[in-house]
């Protein structure tokens, strides 16, 4: 799949199937300014219309301070309220986009993510992350409030209570204690994650890529509604990989003894 030359990305196939995309604005810890939010958004449709062959995205920012500062406070200073609200439109659309990517988002978290930036790794699929990083939603600082879907997805990962106590106090916290709350998958040593990551995504894409798009898919929106209805989702999206060619492969291979080519069809 071809992608034109983002100003703000770096965009790198990585082996079969892997794609890697860089935030790249080091100089300002990658803060997200209005070209980086239209980049994204184009970048996330892009996949969400047709992901080609690639069946799991890692994504990291440029350099070894910072993942992403958040929105880029400078460009924003002096702003006017309808041109702040039309920056954030274009924001909110690629953090929405960015959470209806088929296949698999992983954030590898090279180093701080606040406001914005901790938003886009909660709206990625799981989070790898180095040990020395730190996260925080710190808006009410600011007089705003998360606007990136960061109550919604801190408290689905962590819970009401202390989504609340770290929003609220505006509260940084380490990678080693998103941990222990379930909200950051892996630790990695500085220097090591996104190869860490990458290892995690080349175990995503050898299995079979249609149903791992459909079992994110099912775990996704089951949660959005009581039990049983989750379930008939998962019933549904199961029943959608009976007649795979997928299915027929991975099943000949393992009486095969052999590893499954799986072709997503």
């Amino acid at each position: 799949m071809n992608f034109p030359a983002f100003e703000t990305l770096r965009i790198e196939p990585r082996e079969p199937h892997l794609l890697v995309v860089t935030l790249h604005r080091p100089e300002v810890l990658n803060a997200i300014n209005t070209q980086m939010g239209r980049d994204l958004l184009e970048l996330w449709t892009r996949l969400i219309g047709d992901a080609g062959d690639t069946r799991c995205v890692v994504l990291t920012g440029a350099g070894d301070r910072g993942f992403c500062a958040g929105g880029d406070l400078k460009e924003r200073n002096g702003m006017s309220d309808d041109a702040w609200r039309r920056q954030h439109e274009i924001f909110e659309r690629a953090f929405f986009a960015l959470m209806e990517v088929p296949v698999p988002v992983i954030a590898a978290v090279n180093g701080h993510a606040y406001g914005g930036g901790f938003e886009t790794a909660l709206a990625c699929d799981f989070i790898y992350a180095s040990r020395n990083a730190r996260l925080a939603l710190s808006e009410v600082r600011l007089g705003i409030m998360p606007g990136g879907g960061g109550t919604q997805n801190l408290a689905r990962a962590v819970g009401e209570r202390r989504a609340k106590e770290l929003i609220l106090r505006a509260q940084a916290f380490t990678a080693e204690q998103g941990l222990a709350w379930g909200l950051v998958n892996h630790l990695s040593e500085p220097g090591q994650v996104l190869d860490d990551a990458l290892a995690a995504a080349r175990d995503v894409a050898a299995n079979g890529p249609l149903a791992v798009r459909q079992a994110k898919k099912s775990i996704h929106f089951g949660l959005q509604g009581d039990l049983l209805t989750g379930c008939r989702f998962e019933i549904e999206a199961y029943n959608r990989l009976v007649s795979s060619e997928d299915r027929h492969e991975g099943v000949r291979a393992f009486n095969e003894k052999r590893a499954p080519n799986f072709q997503g069809r």
